[in-house]
C-alpha cells in the first residue's frame, strides 16, 4: 500500500502540487476572512454593524412580525442552497459511475491532460467534499438564523428592560448570533466558488492552479475592496 502510494506521488508530483495550492487558497482564504471581519472594514464588518442596528431597533418595536419575516426570507435563501448542494452531490456520485464515458469525452478538449481512472475519482471526490463541506454550513447557518428569531421573539420589550445595559446585552447576542448565521452561509458559498476551481482540474493542473488563485482574488475584490462595501461605509452604524 505504502509503495503504491508513494510510486503515485511520485509520478504525479505537479498534481499533488496544484491540489496542495488549492487547499492552502481555500482553507488559507477562509481563514484570512474570520480573522480580518472582527476588525477590518468588509462587507462581514460592515453588515454586523446593520445588525446591530437592525436588532437595536427591533428591541424598540412590539410588533416583531416584520423582523422574524426578515430572518425567514434569509433562512429560505439558505435552505435553498443546501438542498442545491445535496443535489450536485447526488449527480456527482453518478459521475463516479460513469467514469470510462466521461473521461472519453475529456481526452477530446484541447488542452486537456489524459487521466487514469483513480486520478479522476479523486477529482471527483474533491468536489464532492467541497459540496458536503457546503451542505453542513449551510445546514448549521440554517439552524442559528432559527436560533436567532427566537432570541428576536423572546427579548423583552424596551419598556421592560431595566437599563440601558441590559438592552445592550440583547442587542450584542443577538445579532453576534445574526453574523455567526451568515459566515457560515458566507462560507458556503465560497465552497461554490472554491468548486469553480476545482472543475478546472479535470482540464489540467495549470488550469487549476490559475483557477484557484483567481477565485481568491475576485472573492477578495468582491468582499474587501467592492463599491458595494463603499456604498455600504459611508453609512456605516455607529458600533
Amino acid at each position: 500500500m505504502a509503495p503504491t502510494i508513494l510510486s503515485y506521488l511520485q509520478d504525479n508530483q505537479f498534481n499533488v502540487v496544484a491540489l496542495l495550492f488549492f487547499l492552502a487558497c481555500f482553507r488559507g482564504y477562509l481563514y484570512y476572512t474570520s480573522l480580518r471581519a472582527v476588525d477590518t472594514p468588509c462587507l462581514a464588518y460592515a453588515m454586523h454593524r446593520f445588525r446591530k442596528q437592525w436588532i437595536r431597533m427591533a428591541l424598540t418595536r412590539e410588533n416583531r412580525i416584520a423582523d422574524t419575516n426578515i430572518v425567514a426570507n434569509l433562512e429560505r435563501n439558505v435552505s435553498f442552497f443546501a438542498s442545491a448542494s445535496l443535489l450536485v452531490l447526488a449527480g456527482l456520485m453518478t459521475l463516479l459511475n460513469s467514469s470510462d464515458a466521461v473521461l472519453g469525452m475529456l481526452a477530446d478538449f484541447p488542452f486537456s491532460d489524459q487521466s487514469t481512472r483513480g486520478e479522476w475519482e479523486v477529482k471527483v471526490m474533491l468536489l464532492m467534499f467541497l459540496f458536503v463541506y457546503a451542505f453542513f454550513k449551510f445546514t448549521w447557518s440554517l439552524r442559528q438564523y432559527g436560533l436567532v428569531s427566537v432570541m428576536i421573539g423572546g427579548a423583552p420589550e424596551l419598556k421592560l428592560l431595566p437599563s440601558e445595559e441590559e438592552m445592550a446585552r440583547h442587542v450584542d447576542s443577538i445579532s453576534k448570533m445574526s453574523s455567526k448565521a451568515s459566515g457560515n452561509f458566507n462560507n458556503g458559498l465560497r465552497s461554490y466558488y472554491f468548486s469553480m476551481a476545482a472543475l478546472s482540474w479535470f482540464v489540467n493542473a495549470w488550469f487549476f492552479i490559475a483557477l484557484s488563485a483567481f477565485v481568491v482574488f475576485v472573492l477578495y475584490r468582491r468582499e474587501f475592496k467592492s463599491d458595494t462595501l463603499g456604498i455600504m461605509m459611508e453609512d456605516l452604524p455607529d458600533a
